[in-house]
């Protein structure tokens, strides 16, 4: 059951990404709890059946990848490692999504968001190279929204900062492209973030509203009334 919710997170619907990576960290050893989640999901599912993907120019879409970034602070109860998310909207909907558990552990909100940056950037890069390959070049800068006012300053500075020092050297990564010109970080509020779905449990209410903002509509064009 679980593998074929994986097929369809990965295929369409970005809304299971979160909660199909947790299910997953317990195919080895799950229990009555992870059975009676499972069964929570995929009641959830057959109450989406008719939603989908919807892009659309007229909707103000555009063809430039835009970014939104996300990640929790010590979720997982056992480890305190965070988990990072990303979404990618294209024409008004979604073209690419990841929920990712982290082997890492982040002494404050500033660092896993700094850490989740240097995914989504990663992601962005690669998505403007591949459309440059297939002629559809698009203006630099990519474009990142994030919800986290301090990782965005961390990411634009060049200057060391005592919150910093300890940071792995890879997730300098996207200081950077930043600083080239290359990628762009907005910040926008928490509630208005996508990647937020990928991150961490929702209330009905916010999970249902980010879910109609990355563009998932049934056949009469409204979003979500179900709660994952």
């Amino acid at each position: 059951l679980l593998g074929t919710l994986m097929w369809a997170q990965a295929a369409t619907r970005p809304d299971l990404s979160f909660a199909v990576a947790l299910l997953a960290c317990f195919q080895a050893n799950p229990g009555p709890a992870h059975w009676k989640t499972l069964l929570h999901v995929l009641a959830y599912v057959k109450g989406m059946l008719d939603y989908k993907i919807v892009y659309s120019k007229e909707l103000g879409g555009l063809i430039k990848p835009t970014g939104y970034v996300d990640s929790d602070y010590g979720g997982d109860l056992d480890t305190c490692h965070l988990t990072a998310g990303y979404i990618f909207l294209m024409v008004g909907g979604p073209v690419s999504w990841s929920s990712k558990h982290q082997q890492t552990v982040a002494l404050s909100t500033t660092e896993a968001e700094y850490m989740a940056m240097m995914r989504g950037s990663q992601q962005a890069l690669w998505m403007h190279n591949f459309l440059a390959e297939i002629n559809l070049v698009q203006p630099c800068p990519a474009l990142l929204h994030v919800d986290n006012n301090s990782s965005i300053a961390l990411a634009q500075s060049t200057k060391g900062h005592a919150c910093a020092k300890h940071i792995d050297i890879r997730h300098h990564y996207i200081r950077e492209h930043v600083s080239e010109g290359d990628i762009e970080i907005i910040h926008i509020p928490s509630s208005e973030n996508i990647a937020d779905i990928c991150t961490k449990p929702l209330t009905h209410a916010a999970h249902n509203y980010l879910v109609g903002l990355m563009g998932l509509k049934n056949q009469d064009g409204r979003t979500s009334q179900g709660e994952c």
